[in-house]
């Protein structure tokens, strides 16, 4: 694949999956907001796109293994995979980080009054991905996985009670994009994670629990935007 300033994030991400860890490292964003040319991207993330990609061959001339695992996988490993290392991340880690900021803000808040709003963001946040994933773990998942079931041993894929998979994955894109809006907002008003001079060990530790939180969604999103939703779309179409 020849890769150009034009060619877009999310294209990118999926036939090199090395690039990713260079999207991360410069905060360009390769799933919610990926549907961009990458000098679009580097233009936000204030980086040249011959930068990025020298990055990224540099990356591939070290690099060893496979490319992505998920691209032909059965949908019940990917799914299973999701919900074992993202939602359980997102549930262990958002309960964390909210005891953590009340923590820091309690201590810090009245000279540093972005960590309330920081606090209300993040708080939504987690509460519309519990929501979320809910969802996907009830409903949408179960059914992906016993459609990618009945197409590999050539039955008629199942009948939904929502019509087309385009309706529920409609709705899961929409709360990514909402959630990766959200995350962005944290990262700017933290100034990119960055800690205050004289910053405690807690509010280090939670600047450096929300950069996590952040590449983890990112991870989570590029699974189910760039691979699983894609691929139960062409299923259904075909």
């Amino acid at each position: 694949m020849i890769t150009s300033a034009e060619t877009i994030v999310r294209k990118i991400a999926l036939d090199n999956p090395a690039s990713v860890r260079v999207f991360e490292s410069l905060g360009i964003d390769y799933c919610c907001g990926g549907n961009q040319p990458l000098k679009d991207a580097c233009l936000r993330a204030n980086v040249s796109p011959g930068t990025v990609l020298k990055l990224i061959d540099d990356l591939n001339a070290a690099r060893q293994g496979p490319p992505d695992e998920w691209l032909n996988a059965p949908f019940a490993e990917l799914t299973g995979h999701i919900v074992s290392e993202h939602h359980d991340y997102v549930r262990r880690e958002g309960s964390r980080l909210l005891a953590l900021i009340e923590k820091v803000t309690t201590k810090h808040g009245a000279g540093h009054p972005e960590l309330a709003e920081i606090g209300a963001i993040f708080a939504a946040v987690f509460q519309k991905l519990s929501i979320h994933m809910l969802k996907e773990e009830q409903v949408l998942f179960p059914f992906l996985n016993s459609m990618d079931a009945a197409h590999r041993s050539g039955q008629p894929l199942p009948a939904a009670f929502f019509g087309s998979v385009r309706n529920p994955i409609a709705s899961m894109l929409a709360d990514h994009n909402d959630a990766g809006e959200s995350v962005a907002g944290i990262a700017t008003l933290s100034g990119g994670y960055r800690t205050p001079s004289g910053a405690c060990p807690s509010y280090s530790a939670l600047y450096d629990g929300l950069a996590a939180f952040e590449r983890d969604l990112h991870r989570h999103v590029h699974l189910e935007n760039n691979i699983l939703f894609p691929r139960a779309l062409e299923m259904e179409r075909q």
